[in-house]
C-alpha cells in the first residue's frame, strides 16, 4: 500500500503515551456500564422459559422482549449520541442510568408480557445513550495506551456479561425464578451511577442541533426493518398468513415493511450527505464510514452480532422449551461458549501487534464456519457431550476475536471528536443485528419445523390424519415433550400413538436445530467477503488517510 503509516492517535512516535496515566477507577464504572447492558441482553434468553410459564405466551412472543430492546437502541442511538453532545456526556449518562434502573424494576414486578416488553423498551431507550456515551467518555478520560486498553475492555465486558448472566441467571432461574435476575441489573445501575462521579466532567455544546428529519428517517427505517423481520413467521414470508394484520394484494406485510425500511434507510444517507454538503451538523458524521475498511468493519460487525444473537436464542430455546430442562442446565450448556468468548476477547489484543485486522478476521470467520458445520453434525439431545462442547468452544474463539477486533478498527481510525459518532454507529449496527438475528432465526426455525413435521406425519402411518388434525401437528411452534403429551392425552390418541408423536417431536426439532447451524455456517462463509476488506496494517500503524481525510 502507498499510504504512509503513522502511530495511533494519542501515542507519540516512540510509543510513549502523549498524556500522563489516569486512575482506572472511572473505567471501572464504564466497564460495569457495558456489563449492565450486556447482562440485561444475555439474561433475556435465560428468562424465556420463565416468562412463557408465568405469562402463558409462546416462546416467539416472549422473545419480543429481546427484539424490542434491540429495536429501541438501534432506532434511537444516533439521536442519543447527538443529545449527549448537546447536554454533556456525564450528565446525560447519569440520567439514563436512573432510567435503566426503572426498567429493571418493571421486569421484577411485571404482571404480563406487556410489562416485560415495556421494561425492555425503556432499557433500550436508556442504552441508546449509554452506548455512544461509553466511547465518548473513554475518549474524554483516557489517552494513548490507556485509551486502547479501555476500548478493548468493552468487548471483554460484553463477553464477561454473557458468561456471568448464563451462570448466575441460570442458577437464579432454577432455584428462585427469572425475576430476581433483574435485581442484578438494578444493582449494577446503582453502582455505575455512584462511580460516574469519578468521571472527568465535560460540558455540553448547546449550539449542536439535532437533525429531526434524519432522526425520524433512521428511526422509522429501523422500526420497519425490525418489525418486518420479526414477523416473517407470523405474517408470512411472502404470502399473507391468517395472523397477518393486513395484506397487500395477498402479499404479507412483513417483506413489504423490510423493503420500505431499506428505502427509508437509503433516504437517511442521502439526507445526511446533503446536510453535510450544506455545512450543517448531521445526525451522524458519515466520515467515520468514508473508507472501505471502515464500512467493511461495520458489515462484519453486523454478521458477528447476528450470529451470536441467533445462537443465544436458538440453544436456550431448544434446551428449555423443547427439552423442558432448567435455566441452570441452559447456563451449563452455554458456559463453554460464553467462557471462551470472554477469554478470547480479553486476550486477542495481544495479537494486534503481530497480525493485521484482516488476517485475524479471516482466521476467526474460518473458525466460526468450521465450528457451526461441526455442530450441525454432532449435536444431539445431550448437550454435555465432548463433541458438542468442542464445537461451542471453537465457535467462541472465533466470536470473541471478532467482537473486539472490528470495534477497535472503527475507534482507532477516528479522531476524538467523532467518538460519539463511532459509538452511535456501533450501537445501531450491533442492536439492529441482534434484533434481526433473533427474529430471522426464530422465523426460520419455526418454518423449517412446520415443514418437517408436516412431511414426517405423512411417513408415520401410526399417526392418522384425524389425530394430526386434533393437535394440529402440521402447524406447530416449539413445544416441550411434556406439553405435547398433555395435549395428546386430551385427544383420542392411544399410548403408542402418544409415544410416536413425542418421538417425532424430538426427531424433527433436532433436525431443525441442525439445519439452523448449517444456515449460520453459510452466513459465516459469506462474511469473509467484508472481512477480506479490513485493514492490512496493524493498529499501531494507522495510515494518515484513515483519520479525518478523504
Amino acid at each position: 500500500m502507498s499510504e504512509t503509516a503513522r502511530p495511533a492517535a494519542g501515542i507519540t512516535a516512540d510509543g510513549a503515551e502523549a498524556d500522563e496515566r489516569r486512575s482506572w477507577v472511572p473505567m471501572i464504572g464504564l466497564f460495569l456500564a457495558q456489563v449492565l447492558m450486556s447482562f440485561n441482553v444475555s439474561a433475556l434468553p435465560i428468562s424465556l422459559g420463565g416468562m412463557v410459564a408465568d405469562f402463558g405466551v409462546a416462546p416467539t412472543v416472549a422473545s419480543s422482549t429481546i427484539v424490542v430492546y434491540g429495536l429501541a437502541v438501534a432506532a434511537l442511538v444516533m439521536t442519543g449520541a447527538k443529545l449527549g453532545q448537546r447536554v454533556g456526556w456525564v450528565l446525560i449518562f447519569r440520567v439514563v442510568l436512573v432510567v435503566f434502573a426503572a426498567s429493571s424494576l418493571l421486569m421484577v414486578f411485571a404482571r404480563s408480557i406487556g410489562w416485560a416488553i415495556a421494561g425492555q423498551a425503556l432499557a433500550g431507550s436508556a442504552a441508546a445513550i449509554i452506548v455512544p456515551a461509553l466511547v465518548a467518555l473513554i475518549a474524554e478520560n483516557y489517552r494513548g495506551g490507556q485509551q486502547a486498553t479501555a476500548v478493548g475492555s468493552l468487548g471483554s465486558a460484553r463477553a464477561f456479561s454473557g458468561m456471568s448472566a448464563f451462570l448466575i441467571g441460570g442458577t437464579l432461574g432454577t432455584l428462585v425464578g427469572w425475576r430476581p435476575i433483574f435485581l442484578i441489573t438494578l444493582g449494577l445501575a446503582v453502582v455505575v451511577f455512584v462511580l460516574s462521579f469519578k468521571l472527568r466532567s465535560d460540558r455540553g455544546n448547546p449550539d449542536i442541533t439535532i437533525d429531526v428529519v434524519a432522526s425520524m428517517l433512521i428511526g422509522a427505517a429501523i422500526v420497519l426493518l425490525t418489525l418486518g423481520f420479526n414477523n416473517l413467521n407470523g405474517w408470512g414470508i411472502l404470502l399473507a398468513e391468517p395472523g397477518a394484520p393486513f395484506s397487500i394484494a395477498g402479499v404479507s406485510p412483513a417483506p413489504v415493511l423490510v423493503v420500505v425500511g431499506i428505502v427509508l434507510g437509503q433516504a437517511f444517507f442521502l439526507w445526511t450527505r446533503r446536510r453535510t454538503r450544506q455545512g450543517r451538523v448531521p445526525l451522524v458524521d458519515l466520515s467515520v464510514l468514508r473508507r472501505p475498511t471502515e464500512r467493511a468493519a461495520v458489515y462484519a460487525m453486523f454478521v458477528i452480532v447476528a450470529m451470536e444473537a441467533a445462537v443465544n436464542f436458538t440453544v436456550p430455546t431448544y434446551i428449555q422449551i423443547v427439552q423442558g430442562r432448567t435455566p441452570f442446565d441452559t447456563s451449563l450448556a452455554m458456559m463453554p461458549f460464553n467462557l471462551t468468548v470472554f477469554i478470547t476477547a480479553t486476550l486477542i489484543v495481544r495479537f494486534y501487534g503481530r497480525f493485521s485486522p484482516r488476517a485475524i478476521a479471516l482466521f476467526a470467520f474460518g473458525l466460526t464456519t468450521v465450528a457451526l458445520v461441526w455442530l450441525a453434525f454432532v449435536v444431539t439431545n445431550d448437550w454435555e457431550t465432548l463433541p458438542t462442547i468442542a464445537g461451542l468452544v471453537v465457535f467462541g474463539i472465533g466470536q470473541g476475536a471478532l467482537v473486539t477486533l472490528v470495534f477497535n478498527v472503527l475507534v482507532t481510525a477516528a479522531p476524538k471528536e467523532l467518538a460519539g459518532d463511532v459509538g452511535s454507529v456501533r450501537g445501531t449496527t450491533q442492536n439492529l443485528a441482534s434484533a434481526v438475528g433473533t427474529a430471522v432465526m426464530g422465523a426460520m426455525l419455526v418454518t423449517t419445523l412446520s415443514l418437517g413435521i408436516g412431511a414426517a406425519t405423512q411417513e408415520h402411518p401410526e399417526l392418522p390424519a384425524e389425530l394430526v388434525a386434533q393437535v394440529d401437528l402440521d402447524n406447530v411452534n416449539f413445544v416441550s415433550n411434556d406439553d405435547l403429551r398433555a395435549a395428546l392425552e386430551e385427544t383420542t390418541a392411544t399410548p403408542d400413538q402418544i409415544e410416536a408423536a413425542v418421538a417425532l417431536n424430538e426427531e424433527q426439532r433436532l433436525r431443525t436445530l441442525r439445519i439452523g447451524f448449517l444456515v449460520l455456517a453459510g452466513i459465516s462463509i459469506l462474511a469473509t467477503l467484508p472481512a477480506s476488506r479490513l485493514p492490512r496494517y496493524r493498529p499501531d500503524e494507522i495510515p494518515a488517510s484513515a483519520v479525518g481525510s478523504d
